[in-house]
């Protein structure tokens, strides 16, 4: 009898060693904890990298852990920690694959600029590296060869990235979403000249309706050989160039730059933002209309007057004028 209580002894005893082990509260952390779980981890090693970062009280929990839950499979990726306080929170996190992602949300219209400035707000990376990617022509070959830079072809929409990145996976991501954005459309045509008109399209429209008819007016003054003056080129014009002070002066209408259309006509060697699904519909599909001018409604309402002579434009500049007056 007694050997048989001392069998049961040596058998129990590591058994309640290991389940203390296993019932060690994690330790007490504050903040967020990020641990990064390379792929092809074995259990153990999972545990070590968890312990090291100050979740767990041993590495043998995990495999404890693993033990009891057979059915269970650890995935990598990196993972954000801040309100688990127990082994099962934590480790069933890593076995549900819920791996952390930042969200980032590029808005209709945006330039390149305006994306390195947002990448930079939130952290993500240098505006300036952005900058020089979309910059790269090894990137640009690919997707526009005649494109002096990815502006235009960096999708505006919101995604979700993981926490570290390059400036040059960020650039393969959004021209990616350009890529499925643009065969949703089903045109044969060669896009860049498409995505430049559309680009003008979405700076130059506050209001989501008005984009064909706008593309109409451009397309008019394109046939027509006609300057097609839009404020936005010139501004972008000066962004290029490192020269912009948040308005618009009459040096900057003077400039020779290539992308300022009171200078040139025709359309700017590349898009002057990143524009929606919409205005790449309307710059495919532009309305039928005589319009040649337009001009910003009094009020801020969004809205243009569309005009088809010189007079009738004339007349809507006015009353834009006395509108802004009042």
């Amino acid at each position: 009898m007694k050997k048989l209580i001392l069998l049961l002894a040596i058998l129990l005893l590591p058994l309640i060693f290991l389940y203390g082990i296993y019932r060690q509260p994690i330790p007490a952390y504050s903040g967020d904890r990020f641990v990064d779980i390379p792929r092809g981890s074995s259990t153990l090693r999972i545990g070590e990298i968890l312990a090291a970062n100050g979740l767990l009280r041993s590495p043998l929990q995990v495999w404890l852990w693993r033990a009891l839950h057979p059915r269970g499979r650890f995935q990598a990726g990196e993972y954000r920690f801040r309100q688990e306080t127990t082994l099962d929170a934590i480790l069933s996190k890593i076995a549900r694959g819920d791996i952390y992602y930042a969200q980032l949300t590029i808005p209709e219209g945006s330039s390149l600029f305006d994306i390195a400035r947002i990448l930079e707000q939130q952290q993500i990376l240098p505006a300036r590296d952005f900058i020089a990617a979309a910059q790269d022509p090894a990137l640009i070959r690919d997707l526009a060869p005649e494109a002096p830079s990815l502006e235009g072809y960096l999708f505006p929409s919101t995604y979700r990235l993981p926490r570290k990145v390059s400036a040059a996976y960020l650039c393969q991501r959004f021209t990616r979403q350009f890529r499925e954005a643009w065969q949703s459309l089903h045109s044969a045509r060669p896009p860049h000249a498409v995505v430049t008109l559309a680009s003008l399209v979405e700076k130059e429209s506050a209001v989501a309706d008005e984009r064909p008819r706008i593309a109409g007016l451009f397309s008019n003054r394109l046939r027509l050989g006609m300057k097609l003056e839009c404020d936005p080129t010139v501004i972008y014009a000066a962004l290029v160039e490192n020269r912009y002070r948040g308005a618009i002066y009459k040096s900057d209408l003077a400039h020779p730059s290539p992308y300022n259309t009171y200078q040139h006509a025709g359309l700017p060697p590349g898009p002057i933002a990143n524009p929606g699904l919409e205005s790449l519909r309307a710059a495919l599909q532009p309305l039928s209309t005589g319009d040649i001018f337009f001009v910003a409604q009094p009020g801020n309402s969004g809205h243009h007057i569309f005009s088809r002579t010189l007079s009738d434009h004339n007349r809507a500049v006015a009353a834009y004028r006395r509108g802004q007056k009042r």
